[in-house]
């Protein structure tokens, strides 16, 4: 089981800053042992705004970009132009401000069918990781309890075999790319990032409350690799409900 923690910060421009300097030191600590550090980007307006810390200086140019290997943790089934997408994000926020060579950018391909999307993009996990996971995987929480693209009730949450699936979410009435829970969960830290009072009730729920990982997704996510950390970064509006400061 994850060593887990909370850290709970003042606000949300509190919570970018502490999320970026993490990311900082940890890739700085894993280049020094292994010499690659990889993750796994999410979209979101709380992850953007870490992205630009670590694209603005000093972290810019005191982070090793060429020993990074950046994934996705999900997709929209759209185009990488598309407004909606994951990756046009990330790439306007932070990868195409710092000298990250193009080949080390692996995005979901969610201008394709998205079961082939989703089989080509496990291949790859499979090729670059084996039977491991990334260094950190970025994970947010909707106001439904769902992380990555693993929605609840869907099909995704069932799966046990493959790391990459195409989850069709009807309340979206769209195709999802997402990461499974079984692969974040081999992640030697998976760090949760949840800002503002309108998910405050959820968290409580989530971190206290009984485990429904059907109907609560991120309950699922727990990583379970050797000395794996899970990591929730709250700001005090999203943390307010809850009856304990430790998990």
């Amino acid at each position: 089981m994850a060593l887990r923690e909370i850290v709970i910060v003042k606000d949300a421009t509190s919570l970018a800053r502490e999320a970026a300097d993490r990311i900082e030191a940890g890739s700085a600590g894993t280049i020094a042992g292994a010499g690659r550090f990889s993750i796994a980007l999410s979209g979101g307006n709380t992850p953007r705004a870490v992205y630009e810390l670590l694209a603005a200086a000093p972290a810019r140019d005191r982070i090793d970009w060429t020993r990074w290997e950046v994934y996705f943790g999900d997709e929209r089934t759209v185009p990488p132009d598309h407004v909606d997408s994951n990756y046009r994000m990330a790439n306007q926020s932070l990868l195409s401000k710092v000298p990250l060579p193009a080949e080390c950018v692996h995005r979901m391909m969610g201008e394709n069918p998205p079961q082939q999307a989703a089989v080509d993009y496990g291949r790859l996990l499979k090729d670059r990781f084996g039977d491991g996971g990334p260094d950190l995987v970025m994970l947010g929480m909707g106001d439904d309890g769902h992380t990555a693209s693993l929605f609840p009730y869907t099909a995704a949450l069932a799966e046990a075999k493959h790391r990459c699936v195409a989850n069709w979410v009807e309340k979206l009435q769209s195709w999802r790319l997402t990461m499974t829970a079984p692969f974040i969960n081999r992640a030697a830290m998976v760090m949760i990032l949840v800002s503002g009072a309108g998910k405050a009730d959820r968290v409580a729920e989530v971190i206290e409350g009984p485990r429904d990982p059907q109907r609560l997704p991120i309950q699922s996510i727990n990583p379970n690799g050797a000395g794996a950390k899970l990591l929730w970064l709250l700001d005090e509006p999203a943390a307010v409900k809850l009856r304990s400061r430790a998990i």
